[in-house]
């Protein structure tokens, strides 16, 4: 059989990973990297819990982003495009409890509004500052919360976790990791932060992810690597079908560590972060119990790999059998056959974790009671083979259960 073309790299991430090392610090563990917490009662007016961070870096950074293709787009991300465009960045303000999303000309005024308080805090300029939101979509954002909150703002070194905590909404916990990675040149850090659990989907899913970098990079260069391992990250997750507007991933490389590593090492520790922060999004997705991995090989081209892989990973039907632990396939086939990817039902193989269930479009004769067990998981892989060429592509998905209906019920 030809070799599988894959959409997704890599052979340097693994044998890159050698070089890394997990430490603490989250996004604040790269040098010169600060951040500040504040409890602003945003949603309510009730300061119970913190719901405004700040990250900054004390020199000017190479920044680079990646946001939602939503045609609605929320006001910070309107700001943030604007300001990340020239390639530098000093700071990011990021909030909960309001995604300052379909609220006009007064929430991009609120928006801007946001960076110019950060950019006063820091001693910058607002174009140097960039905005994320989360949280309700459609309500006015209150400003002077915001700027109370700056106000007492301290900026700390080891804040990391209460940082990834303020911006949680849905999340059931902080997501954070940090690397030391050693080169020839020396060893540079990378952390990161981010939220997500519901309104997942490709095409960046609804999130807010910070990453943060020591090493010496260039705007150009990190602008292209970032593309390239959000495409193989967070763009390869879905929960439940539904793309938002505030969806958003920066990522600033300040260059303290005096390193400058090859590209290839660069784009290996950075896809190791993003990979593991996609994959624990899903983990954590609203009312989930299952963590599921479609991979599609076989496919005629690599747009038929992915059509394929994302019309199973968001399948209503599959979604709710596998919930029911249900290893059901033939919703996985009529999914297949509606995707849009070339496909016939006599070529088509499936296996639920390794064990055949469909060979050539038929039922496999592997015991019914093995397949249920694989389906009864809280973690297994679905491997399709399209028998018709070399093209492969992976989605990490959810089932849907009756707790996600609850949880998005509205107040």
């Amino acid at each position: 059989m030809p070799t599988t073309k894959r959409s997704n790299p890599s052979v340097p991430a693994k044998a890159a990973s050698k070089l890394f090392s997990t430490i603490k610090g989250g996004v604040l563990a790269p040098l010169g990297f600060v951040g500040g917490v504040a409890a602003c009662g945003i949603k309510n007016g009730k300061a119970t819990r913190d719901d405004l961070a700040l990250i900054a870096s004390t020199t000017l950074s190479a920044a680079a982003g990646t946001f939602t293709t939503n045609k609605v787009k929320a006001a910070p991300v309107l700001v943030s495009m604007e300001n990340i465009r020239n390639g530098f960045a000093t700071g990011v303000i990021l909030n909960s409890g309001n995604a300052n999303a379909c609220t006009g000309e007064e929430g991009l005024t609120v928006a801007w509004g946001m960076a110019e308080a950060a950019a006063g805090h820091l001693d910058a300029s607002k174009e140097d500052v960039l905005v994320c939101s989360t949280g309700r979509i459609g309500v006015q954002l209150p400003l002077d919360r915001v700027k109370k909150g700056l106000d007492g703002m301290q900026l700390f070194r080891k804040v990391g976790t209460q940082l990834a905590k303020s911006i949680m909404t849905s999340d059931t916990f902080p997501k954070e990791i940090a690397l030391a990675v050693k080169t020839p040149q020396g060893t540079f850090r990378i952390g990161a932060m981010a939220k997500g659990a519901g309104m997942i989907d490709p095409t960046m899913a609804t999130m807010l992810c910070v990453v943060t970098c020591d090493a010496e990079v260039s705007s150009v260069t990190l602008r292209k690597t970032l593309r390239k391992v959000v495409e193989n990250s967070f763009n390869r997750i879905t929960v439940d079908g539904d793309m938002s507007t505030n969806d958003t991933v920066i990522m600033l490389a300040n260059g303290r560590s005096g390193v400058n590593p090859d590209e290839s090492i660069l784009e290996a520790a950075m896809e190791h972060v993003c990979v593991a922060l996609a994959r624990i999004i899903v983990l954590d997705g609203e009312g989930v119990s299952k963590f599921v991995e479609i991979e599609v090989r076989g496919a005629n081209t690599a747009k038929d790999a992915k059509l394929a892989a994302e019309a199973v990973a968001n399948s209503t039907l599959v979604k709710c059998a596998w919930a029911g632990n249900d290893p059901n396939w033939g919703r996985i086939m009529d999914a297949l056959g509606y995707s849009g990817a070339k496909m016939e039902e006599a070529r088509t193989s499936i296996d639920y974790g390794g064990l055949p269930i469909v060979r050539q479009g038929v039922l496999a004769p592997t015991p019914w009671s093995k397949l249920r067990a694989v389906a009864a998981g809280k973690q297994f892989r679905i491997t399709i083979d399209l028998g018709y060429g070399v093209y492969a592509h992976e989605v990490w998905t959810t089932d849907l259960t009756e707790e996600y209906v609850r949880l998005n019920l509205g107040e």
